[in-house]
C-alpha cells in the first residue's frame, strides 16, 4: 500500500518549489503571469468600454477581489490541488488494481489521443462536473453558507470571478479531480484547460458586453494557437516563413470562429449578460435555488432548464437577501460558515 502521507508531502513540497520558480521565472507556461495578463486584459476592456457606465472604475471591493484572485487561484488552490490530487489518484488506482487487477492509469485509452482530443474531453468533463457541483453549492444549505462569499459581490467586475470561500476549493477539487485523473489529464493538459476557463470566468464577471462574433473570433484564435503548438516545435521556429505559417493558421481560425462559431457563441458559452442573473439579488420564488449555473459552458443550463434571462439585466441589484449585513473583511469572510457566529 502506498504511503499516502509521503505522497501528500512530496506533492505539496514539490509544488511549493514549483510555485516559487513560477514567480521568479516568467515563461509561457506560468500560471502567475497568465493570471496577471488575463486580468489586465479584462481590466482594460472594462475601462475602455464598460457595460455599466455609471459603475466606478475601481468598483466596490475591487482590491479585496484582487487579493482573492491570488489567494484562491495561485497561492492556495493550485498548491493544495497538486498535493491532494496525487493522494486521490494513488488511492483509487491502488484499490482498483487490488479488486480488479486493472491499472486504471496504465490502461487509460486516451493516452494515445492527440492533444486537442484530450483537451476537448477534459474541458467538457470538468465543466459538466463543475456545473453539478455549483448546483450543490446553492442547493445544500451548509454549502450555500460558504458560497455566499462569492455572491456577496454587489458591483460586478472581472476580479469577482475568484472571490470565493476556500472551502469551495476543497468541494470542487474533491468532486472534479477523480474523473479527470482517471481520464489521464496531466498537469500540462490541465494548465491549458485552466487558463482557458480562467479567461472565460473573467469574461463572465466582467463589466463588458461583447457580440458573439467577437468572442467567436477570439475562441477561433485560441484554437489556432493550440493547433499551431501541436503542429510545430515552437522552439525551432526562427524563419519568417515559419512565423508566417503560424500567423496564417491563427488568423484563419479566428475568421472561422467569427463567421461559423459567432452566431451560436452565446448559446454555447456563458457570458456577462447571462451570468449577471446568477448574481441577482431578487429571483422568482420558483428559482430560489439559483439560475444560470454554468461556469464556462451555457449548454448545461439550456439542457437542464435552469436558464433565466427575462430581460437585459445590466442594472439589476446584485447579492442576496441580507447581503448588507455580510462581513466585509477578508478575515471574516474566510471564517464565514465555520465560526459559530456565522452559522
Amino acid at each position: 500500500m502506498p504511503n499516502y502521507i509521503k505522497v501528500f508531502l512530496d506533492g505539496y513540497g514539490g509544488y511549493a518549489s514549483y510555485v516559487w520558480h513560477e514567480v521568479t521565472h516568467p515563461s509561457w507556461h506560468n500560471y502567475f503571469y497568465w493570471l496577471i495578463g488575463v486580468s489586465l486584459f479584462f481590466f482594460a476592456l472594462e475601462w475602455m468600454k464598460p457595460w455599466r457606465e455609471n459603475q466606478p472604475k475601481f468598483r466596490k471591493d475591487f482590491w479585496l477581489d484582487a487579493f482573492y484572485m491570488f489567494f484562491n487561484f495561485f497561492l492556495f488552490s493550485l498548491i493544495i490541488y497538486n498535493a491532494a490530487s496525487d493522494v486521490i489518484v494513488n488511492f483509487v488506482n491502488f484499490y482498483a488494481q487490488e479488486l480488479t487487477g486493472i491499472n486504471l492509469k496504465n490502461s487509460n485509452p486516451i493516452q494515445s489521443w492527440p492533444m486537442w482530443g484530450v483537451l476537448l474531453l477534459g474541458f467538457f468533463v470538468r465543466d459538466f462536473v463543475q456545473w453539478w457541483t455549483h448546483r450543490l453549492l446553492h442547493k445544500v444549505d451548509r454549502l450555500w453558507e460558504f458560497h455566499k462569499v462569492h455572491h456577496s459581490v454587489e458591483q460586478m467586475g472581472f476580479a469577482a470571478h475568484l472571490r470565493y470561500h476556500w472551502m469551495e476549493t476543497i468541494v470542487y477539487r474533491t468532486i472534479e479531480y477523480l474523473p479527470l485523473a482517471l481520464l489521464g489529464i496531466g498537469l500540462y493538459d490541465f494548465f491549458i484547460i485552466h487558463i482557458f476557463t480562467l479567461a472565460i470566468g473573467h469574461y463572465n464577471h466582467s463589466n463588458i458586453s461583447i457580440s458573439g462574433r467577437v468572442t467567436g473570433a477570439i475562441l477561433g484564435a485560441a484554437i489556432g494557437i493550440i493547433i499551431a503548438i501541436g503542429a510545430f516545435d515552437i522552439s525551432i521556429i526562427h524563419s519568417n516563413a515559419s512565423i508566417a505559417i503560424l500567423v496564417s493558421v491563427i488568423f484563419g481560425c479566428a475568421l472561422i470562429g467569427y463567421f461559423v462559431l459567432g452566431p451560436g457563441m452565446k448559446l454555447l458559452f456563458n457570458h456577462p449578460e447571462m451570468h449577471i442573473w446568477h448574481h441577482a439579488h431578487d429571483l422568482p420564488k420558483d428559482r430560489r435555488a439559483g439560475v444560470n449555473f454554468g461556469l464556462s459552458l451555457a449548454i448545461w443550463d439550456y439542457i437542464f432548464g435552469t436558464v433565466y434571462m427575462p430581460y437585459n439585466g445590466r442594472d439589476i441589484k446584485l447579492g442576496f437577501p441580507g447581503v448588507e449585513q455580510f462581513p466585509e473583511s477578508f478575515k471574516d469572510q474566510i471564517l464565514y460558515g465555520i465560526s459559530k457566529s456565522s452559522s
